[in-house]
């Protein structure tokens, strides 16, 4: 399979020895994939990077695949879903459907049909969508500032601001899903790896940081979305 552009795979998996066979085969196949070895890794790959199809294992620690699935589908309606699964009840296969995902494949798998069923799913998928492609980028503009991730600076008016990690890190994620709502368990997950109540109060008191480090610009607005999120938006 030659392509200018590789098609990229999140694949999600904690036999860390079948994740690196597959991985093996999928790159042999002329996919670039990211392997994750549980679900809240992959949560927070998804949300920082770019892909074109997800491989989930179902039964994973600290996140499972059907509930990374439905923290995927909060962000992203359109890439496709695969489930990887040693089970192969029918109410299992019901549940994955109706969390949206596309396919279905059970352990052990013939890795030929594995590879036949992405290019199925990915000829019927491509031209709907190019999936998360905010996610690559590391520099931004928010109205007045630039936010340069990778260094994790926020600069106006030739003034520099260093951020620490969690701040940038929050900010990049709002800044992936500008004028969209950010669910909270989708930050507390992928930044403070769970959103027991502490976390999120801790996560309250970054935002309050954040709104104060943009408030030079007074048509930037953090929004509390009550019970729900938060969205980063930009008034015209």
């Amino acid at each position: 399979m030659n392509k200018t552009v590789k098609i990229k795979i999140l694949l999600v998996e904690d036999d860390t020895n079948l994740g690196f066979v597959v991985q093996d085969n999928l790159k042999k196949a002329g996919y670039d994939v990211k392997l994750c070895i549980d679900g809240q890794m992959g949560l927070q790959t998804f949300l920082n990077e770019a892909f074109d199809l997800c491989l989930l294992d179902v039964m994973m620690p600290k996140k499972d695949g059907f509930s990374l699935a439905e923290d995927i589908r909060k962000q992203n309606a359109e890439v496709p879903i695969i489930f990887l699964t040693a089970k192969s009840m029918n109410e299992d296969k019901i549940k994955g459907f109706k969390i949206g995902g596309d396919d279905y494949i059970t352990k052990p798998f013939n890795f030929d049909e594995l590879v036949l069923r992405i290019e199925a799913i990915l000829k019927r998928t491509r031209n709907k969508t190019n999936v998360n492609t905010k996610g690559d980028k590391d520099l931004f503009t928010i109205g007045k500032y630039d936010f340069d991730f990778r260094n994790q600076i926020l600069t106006i008016n030739n003034k520099k601001k260093l951020l620490t990690k969690k701040e940038a890190d929050l900010l990049k994620l709002l800044c992936i899903h500008k004028n969209q709502v950010l669910a909270r368990e989708i930050i507390l997950n992928s930044i403070w790896g769970n959103d027991d109540y502490f976390s999120g109060r801790s996560m309250d008191v970054f935002i309050t940081k954040l709104r104060k480090y943009l408030s030079e610009d007074s048509r930037i607005k953090i929004i509390n979305i009550h019970g729900v999120g938060f969205k980063l938006l930009l008034e015209e």
